[in-house]
């Protein structure tokens, strides 16, 4: 999967709009535009297309995290170091964070895509790579886990 088509699924999955999704770019310290961002939300195939960089994006978690649960309690402001390895696993942690996700309700949300996990194979998803217990987030897993969150927060909604 690439970042475009995380940020679209995300925004999808949390019914986010155009000018929140301004906002929330703003709130990591990015300065962005709703027509960038329209060109950021755009397939490939289409003009205009912007590629979304994993600083970019993230910019977008790391935003999505301060939206939804609000600056630390330190009062320090997220700095956003650019992220050159940006993956799946740490996608995966950032969005787990954001929606204050307990390993029941991540278990819960790959049930409703029809995914079976268990909690050990979760858990291992957030291992630091190099850990012996390590595993790689596949795109699949990822794609299963927004479909599970698109089913989860618009009921009624189909996922895609």
């Amino acid at each position: 999967m690439n970042n475009n088509d995380i940020l679209r699924r995300v925004r999808y999955a949390l019914d986010i709009s155009n000018p929140k999704m301004v906002e929330i770019f703003k709130l990591a310290g990015c300065s962005m535009t709703e027509p960038t961002l329209l060109k950021l939300l755009k397939r490939e195939e289409e003009d205009e297309f912007i590629e979304c960089s994993n600083p970019l994006m993230t910019f977008f978690l790391d935003g999505l995290i301060i939206h939804l649960r609000g600056p630390r309690e330190s009062g320090d402001v997220l700095t956003t170091a650019a992220v050159a390895s940006l993956n799946n696993n740490v996608i995966l942690k950032k969005l787990r964070i954001a929606l204050n996700l307990k390993e029941e309700d991540m278990i819960a949300i790959m049930g409703l895509a029809g995914i079976s996990i268990s909690k050990s194979e979760l858990t291992a998803l957030f291992r630091n790579n190099g850990h012996k217990h390590f595993k790689e987030c596949g795109d699949q897993f990822l794609r299963n886990f927004l479909k599970g969150t698109t089913i989860r927060n618009r009921p009624g909604v189909v996922a895609h």
